[in-house]
């Protein structure tokens, strides 16, 4: 570490010494008009009294001539003596142009100007002309709850409707009489009369997507294991309740229609209103 601080301050303390006699000779350049000789001088002083042509009014001395000389070499302008003083005009900004700094700050500025403009822009026109309502949040018109019910036992017992987010599963007959107690009052019996259910895809554990297994005709969360009997309710593993479910409604025609924007909180640990177990191995 000793070292090194020594290295960095020789390093230092020559690039200053450089740096002071580039000065230094800048300046020595710049400013030096050298020294004529005593013999030099009276040599230019006979000539001037024997040649009259060489006297002339305003004539530059070899000094000022060796001044001009050296001024030239380093690039210095030197001033005409008759040339009359100009007037000063401050340079218009627009003609010199910008700098890289200033481009670089008003390009980002033009684009986040551009940027909040439109999204102002699409959410004005989103709330002038909303979009039509459609897809999970929403009513879904499912079908009638006959066709429905064919189609939950030809797949297994399970039916999934992705537009909704939800499994669709039959609700047997013989546990209404518990159903009807354990869920009085909510807006999935009427479903439930009907013989269907609608559950919500999503674990309530952490949020996972439920699946169905075929062996064991439960839901198995194969994210941390927890498991519900077919209608929703827990049957094991970390959930603290059961699968959520929507809100449906029945028309006289027997149409399903479930509102996926309404979600129902599942039943409590311990609820079991069809007395289902496992019906082969667990799949998680």
């Amino acid at each position: 570490m000793t070292a090194f601080i020594v290295i960095a301050i020789v390093i230092i303390v020559i690039a200053a010494a450089s740096l002071v006699a580039a000065s230094a000779k800048r300046r020595d350049l710049g400013s030096a008009t050298g020294q004529l000789s005593r013999e030099t001088l009276k040599r230019d002083a006979s000539r001037r009294k024997e040649d009259p042509e060489l006297v002339t009014v305003g004539a530059a001395t070899g000094k000022e001539l060796e001044k001009a000389v050296i001024l030239g070499r380093s690039g210095a302008v030197v001033p005409a003596a008759s040339s009359a003083p100009t007037i000063w005009v401050p340079p218009d900004p627009e003609t010199i142009g910008v700098t890289r700094r200033q481009f670089l700050n008003r390009s980002m500025i033009t684009m986040m100007t551009l940027a909040i403009s439109s999204f102002a822009a699409a959410a004005f026109t989103a709330f002038l002309w909303p979009t039509g309502a459609g897809g999970f949040g929403s009513k879904l018109r499912v079908g009638k709850i006959t066709d429905l019910r064919a189609e939950i036992e030809k797949n297994g017992g399970f039916l999934y409707k992705p537009e909704g987010r939800m499994w669709l599963v039959e609700y047997p007959e013989v546990a209404l009489p518990k159903g009807r107690i354990a869920y009085k009052g909510q807006a999935s019996l009427p479903g439930m009369e009907k013989g269907i259910l609608a559950l919500y895809q999503k674990c309530v554990h952490l949020g996972c997507r439920v699946p169905s297994c075929a062996t064991s005709k439960w839901f198995e969360c194969p994210c941390h294991g927890s498991q519900y009997n077919q209608v929703g309710e827990k049957k094991g593993g970390p959930a603290p309740r059961g699968l959520d479910r929507f809100s449906v409604e029945i028309s006289p025609d027997g149409v399903l229609t479930v509102n996926t924007g309404a979600i129902i909180q599942g039943p409590p640990i311990g609820t079991n209103t069809t007395g289902q177990e496992a019906q082969g191995p667990h799949c998680v």
